[in-house]
């Protein structure tokens, strides 16, 4: 499956795709190896901030012994490689910082369009998981309020106003509580857009209402790092 198929199929509400975050400074082959094993959709390779992890890298010994697409989940512009098969553009909408509203972007663009990477424009909203995520630190943002479901709404239906192709709804890595049911019914009620949702999802219980709420793709990552053989119990819910 090439990043154009992908994304065609993110848009199938009725058939919900799997995904599997991937931090270059936790690089688990045994993760890699159990994904093929299963419902794996595609990899997401990036995170807010790297400490020794290299994205090329991690691509690069994915590409080894798997065929699931490898998409970036970029940080910032350093986060970019020409060997992965498309590209989250991310823009922080939840935040105010110019520099993950545009800025980061207008350093990245001259990069992504000489690796002729796909993208897909993605509106990110970080939602109030319970604990202070990385994303949260590093940008200088706040999440915003799940009890505030009309402004996350409204935020959703701008994002989808403005050209964006997908919301990602996050509770940040290592979040106590992922995203709520009541929360995503009302992003799909209001916008046609594809929904995103990851942080805070750690069981099938968790899965399960994510999907029966209408995401069309759920994004595991801490929880695999503490448990890998997780993902064979969350696949069984797709």
């Amino acid at each position: 499956m090439n990043f154009k198929e992908l994304t065609k199929n993110l848009s199938n509400s009725k058939k919900p795709l799997l995904a599997v975050l991937i931090d270059p400074d936790k690089f688990n082959r045994e993760l890699i190896h159990l994904a093929n094993k299963n419902k794996v959709a595609c990899f997401l390779v990036g995170g807010s901030e790297l400490e020794k992890g290299d994205v090329t890298k991690t691509i690069l010994a994915i590409k080894k012994i798997s065929q699931i697409p490898v998409v970036l989940f970029p940080g910032n512009e350093t986060q970019l490689s020409k060997h992965a098969n498309g590209l989250l553009l991310l823009s922080l909408l939840s935040g105010r910082n110019p520099d993950y509203l545009i800025s980061k972007h207008i350093a990245a663009a001259p990069i992504i369009k000489k690796m002729k990477l796909d993208h897909l424009p993605t509106a990110y909203l970080l939602i109030e998981g319970g604990a202070k995520s990385t994303t949260q630190r590093v940008t200088g943002t706040e999440p915003l309020n799940p009890k505030n479901k009309a402004l996350i709404t409204n935020t959703a239906i701008a994002a989808e106003q403005l050209g964006f192709k997908a919301v990602y709804l996050e509770a940040g890595s290592g979040a106590k509580t992922s995203v709520s049911a009541t929360l995503i019914k009302s992003i799909k009620k209001a916008t046609s857009l594809p929904l995103i949702v990851g942080g805070g999802i750690d069981s099938s219980q968790k899965t399960r209402q994510i999907i029966k709420a209408g995401a069309n793709m759920i994004v595991i990552g801490n929880a695999l790092e503490k448990n890998v053989f997780l993902l064979t119990e969350i696949s069984a819910c797709f």
